[in-house]
């Protein structure tokens, strides 16, 4: 808990302490437009929270007015990073919005300065859990969507640079290298739908398997009352003896087995296969995905660069792409969006780097 400390007065207030209010002003008011904008953009629950947030960042902008007094000045900028989520709110509005808010939310100062209230610092740090669930709310709707990107782009960035690499490295000729890095592409893109459909079908088939038979309700007119086969129903779903007895007698008394369908402990719901996807269409975007990341390295062959030059040119296209790819990931993780990135960028380069070797061991030279 931050130590209480006496506020200071206008007339004890030193100038930095004056520039530091006036940034702390200048960075509420911004937060608040951010969540307005970002309000604009919803309906509903998430809209009246959204809302709720700006009032509470409205609060502490009027504490620093208060301190401030006649020395507020003229108006200042939030900092450089609310001004670009306010910029990205008004114009997107998006999870990556929320993703960067809550990253914003997570680095307030209030803990550690005694100029701010204690129940301020604890406002940051309820607003950082609120905008943290709202953005997950949109990053499990577009979840499956995302990881077939981004595994799929990914994959077939460092994939297929690593083969051009190798092949390059060996000494043949730039029509080779073509031709090896868009058979690489066609492969590695075949192969990742297929992956990605047997993988959707399996798991589709596993939820119809789990699924209680509807034509099973028809034998509960039939069904012994005094020896009640029901309850075990429910017993190998997870409840107990006493629970199942209970369950299975309300069942039988409303004629109906409603009560059959997999319960959420046992992590299956009705919408499990809506969520789940179709298998040619997960197939489809993993083909399209990686052929779109696997066909970056093989540009500056297809554009006639050639040699050692070909391969600076591969290199510095993917990196891009790689950083691209881990800083997406990193914002809609919320964790650091440069740390990711630049984890991305080194993997990515540590696999074309060691097929580089290879091919320049056993390359046309060694032979």
């Amino acid at each position: 808990m931050k130590p209480p400390s006496p506020q200071p007065s206008r007339q004890q207030a030193r100038p930095a302490d004056i520039r530091r209010w006036r940034q702390y002003l200048a960075d509420e008011r911004a937060e608040a437009a951010v969540y307005r904008d970002l309000a604009g953009r919803r309906t509903g629950e998430e809209r009246n929270i959204l809302l709720a947030l700006a009032e509470a960042e409205g609060r502490h902008e009027a504490h620093w007015r208060e301190l401030l007094g006649d020395q507020i000045g003229k108006p200042r900028k939030g900092d450089i990073r609310t001004r670009l989520l306010g910029f990205l709110a008004r114009r997107f509005g998006s999870v990556f919005v929320l993703a960067l808010a809550q990253r914003a939310e997570a680095r307030s100062p209030y803990d550690h300065d005694a100029d701010a209230t204690e129940a301020m610092a604890a406002d940051e740090r309820i607003h950082e859990e609120v905008v943290r669930a709202l953005a997950t709310r949109g990053r499990n709707r577009l979840s499956g969507t995302f990881r077939a990107a981004v595994f799929g782009a990914n994959d077939g960035l460092v994939s297929n640079l690593a083969l051009v690499l190798g092949i390059s490295a060996s000494g043949v000729s730039n029509q080779t290298v073509l031709i090896t890095g868009l058979a690489g592409l066609l492969a590695g893109a075949l192969s990742m739908g297929a992956g990605e459909f047997v993988s959707v079908r399996s798991q589709r088939e596993l939820l119809e398997a789990s699924t209680p038979n509807p034509e099973t309700r028809t034998a509960l007119p039939h069904l012994d009352v005094d020896a009640n086969e029901l309850t075990l129903i429910y017993r190998a779903r997870g409840m107990s003896e006493q629970d199942a007895a209970v369950h299975a007698a309300e069942v039988l008394r409303d004629n109906s087995l409603a009560g059959t369908r997999p319960d959420t402990r046992q992590g299956i719901s009705a919408d499990d296969h809506e969520a789940i996807g179709t298998g040619m269409k997960a197939a489809v975007s993993s083909f399209c995905f990686f052929a779109s990341g696997a066909v970056i390295p093989v540009l500056p062959y297809l554009f006639g660069a050639q040699g050692f030059t070909a391969v600076i040119i591969a290199a510095a296209l993917v990196g891009i792409a790689l950083l691209v790819t881990g800083a997406v990931v990193g914002l809609l993780s919320g964790a650091a969006p440069l740390k990711r990135a630049l984890r991305q960028l080194a993997i990515g380069y540590g696999a074309a780097a060691a097929t580089y070797l290879l091919g320049l061991a056993f390359g046309t030279g060694s032979i």
